[in-house]
């Protein structure tokens, strides 16, 4: 029942206690310059913070520059402290907590972003950028390991309350993972313990900063990797075990792979036209033109897609877990929460209307709180325009070209 919803009530994520059981997910924005935050970083967080969430998560922030897929992500290094500083009191300031994602996208990028051949657990080719990748040596991934605490030594001195370590969607922490990639035959390869040793070694020294600094540390996983070769349920809740064994606060359960099953992470389908209309010129425009429906292929969407296999990883972890998967409704949210998750994660819905949460709890105290949902249509046109510095819906903008329109009425 409504009246009995735990949706607005506080909970906590280790030292940190929440509002209420919102957060607003680390669907990435998009809106950095020179890998420093902007005003437009600004006015859209603190808009949702005023809008009602229990925390925003600011995504994605690379730990080092190798790690950076687009011009546009944040790179954690000490001369943006200022900028994320104002960034976080703007957050406060609305009366929600502020976390950011941080990560590493290992071989889903290009030289001419992350200033180098880009790495990933093994040497190959990848068609997502498209570039030649190089396997990372022992050296360079115990550096890493430690950027990721570096990473959170910066988020505790730029004001978060709360960092989000990206282990899922096929980047560096998942591709040293996955069976399917990782081919490495020393120790970080092979057994399921060697391939959890990196992600390991990071969450030791992001967990080491986040003790000292009274933070807390979520995780986002994934519990299928959506493709034939990729993780599947049962090695995944044992990631999940051995996460809330190294001291992670809650999870973030997701799923999908970026350069193998994009859609499975979103669901529907890619707007192909508006994608390619937003990509720089190059061949990768060219080839996403001629073969995006091969290359990007839909997924069936329905509000809620995670919860059926999260709630296997309920009865695995006595951890917080953050429920996603579409959600824009309140019915599904509360049928999310009574399956035991105590948080629930929301991204498009929050692109479509930041006030979103509030306007829930106004229907709830206008009596119709259950039949409350989002205008958001899931057409994804916010993800097709990943490569601007301009996040929006496209119900919300008038500037948008006719034949992009008339893509979301087909």
């Amino acid at each position: 029942m409504i009246n009995k919803s735990v949706l607005f009530s506080p909970a906590s994520i280790g030292p940190l206690t929440l509002r209420n059981r919102t957060i607003r997910a680390a669907a990435f924005e998009g809106m950095c310059c020179r890998n420093a935050p902007t005003p437009q970083l600004y006015e859209y967080h603190t808009s949702v913070a005023a809008g009602g969430i229990g925390m925003t998560t600011v995504a994605y922030a690379a730990v080092t520059r190798s790690g950076l897929s687009f011009s546009s992500q944040l790179w954690m290094k000490p001369d943006i402290v200022p900028g994320l500083r104002n960034l976080t009191d703007g957050i406060k300031k609305e009366g929600a907590a502020a976390s950011v994602q941080i990560g590493h996208c290992g071989n889903m990028s290009h030289r001419s972003i992350c200033g180098c051949m880009p790495v990933s657990a093994n040497s190959g080719f990848n068609l997502y950028s498209p570039t030649l990748v190089r396997g990372l040596r022992r050296p360079e991934i115990i550096q890493i390991a430690k950027d990721f605490g570096q990473a959170t030594r910066l988020a505790y001195e730029s004001g978060f309350d709360a960092v989000e370590v990206h282990a899922g969607h096929g980047y560096l922490l998942s591709q040293f993972m996955s069976t399917w990639l990782n081919r490495r035959k020393d120790e970080y390869g092979g057994s399921f313990e060697n391939r959890l040793r990196f992600t390991r070694q990071a969450m030791e020294e992001v967990m080491e900063v986040a003790a000292q600094k009274n933070m807390a540390v979520l995780v986002k996983m994934n519990m299928r990797d959506g493709f034939p070769g990729g993780m599947e349920l049962d090695e995944s809740l044992e990631v999940a075990r051995l996460l809330e064994q190294w001291g992670a606060h809650a999870l973030v359960l997701s799923g999908g792979y970026v350069s193998r099953a994009p859609m499975y992470v979103m669901r529907g389908s890619m707007p192909i036209r508006t994608l390619t209309h937003y990509m720089p010129m190059g061949y990768l425009k060219l080839g996403v033109r001629m073969a995006g429906r091969f290359m990007i292929p839909s997924v069936p969407f329905e509000e809620g897609y995670f919860i059926e296999d999260a709630v296997k990883f309920r009865e695995a972890v006595k951890i917080p877990l953050v429920c996603l998967g579409g959600m824009s409704s309140r019915a599904v949210i509360e049928r999310a929460l009574g399956k035991g998750f105590e948080f629930i994660g929301i991204a498009r819905a929050l692109v479509n209307d930041p006030a979103f949460v509030n306007k829930m709890k106004e229907a709830q105290e206008k009596g119709c709180g259950e039949a409350y949902k989002s205008a958001c249509t899931h057409a994804n046109y916010c993800i097709g325009r990943m490569y601007t510095l301009d996040m929006c819906c496209h119900q919300n903008r008038s500037d948008i070209p006719k034949r992009l329109l008339d893509e979301f009425s087909q």
